[in-house]
């Protein structure tokens, strides 16, 4: 056998902390390569052209692209994370309004009679106007 045969416990264990942490470097890397490339596309300030220039200049040299990129453009990142991550949210919010909404709408009818039956309750409109609304309701 040749001397080049190397077994599980022929590994040492500060070798398999080493490869754990370049594998550990390696993920990381790719993340933040990903984070920034969505930041690029993410810009709205950035024209068509600067997002191609910096696409270009991450892809193709992508240490120096990213770590110049983070250094220009690093501090408005967070900005626009948060920029995003509100519009998001916001959106979020007004599905969820529009969806309430639409799930109380199917009884529109009911529900305009309840704010009428309120309004009479408190003695904004007579019994009158009220069957008047209550009428105009029904038939609309």
């Amino acid at each position: 056998m040749t001397d080049n045969l190397y077994l599980a416990y022929d590994y040492p264990l500060l070798g398999a902390f080493w490869t754990m942490m370049w594998v550990f470097l390696w993920i990381l890397w790719i993340i933040l390569l990903f984070r920034v490339i969505g930041d690029i596309f993410r810009d709205d300030s950035l024209s068509g052209w600067a997002k191609t220039g910096w696409t270009f200049f991450v892809i193709v040299l992508p240490y120096l692209g990213v770590f110049v990129y983070l250094v220009a453009r690093g501090r408005g990142m967070g900005k626009r994370d948060q920029e995003h991550a509100k519009a998001q949210q916001e959106a979020i919010d007004a599905y969820i309004r529009q969806t309430a909404a639409g799930g109380a709408g199917t009884g529109g009818h009911a529900d305009e009679l309840a704010k009428l039956s309120e309004l009479r309750n408190k003695g904004d409109i007579t019994d009158e106007e009220f069957q008047h609304a209550k009428r105009k309701v029904l038939t609309s």
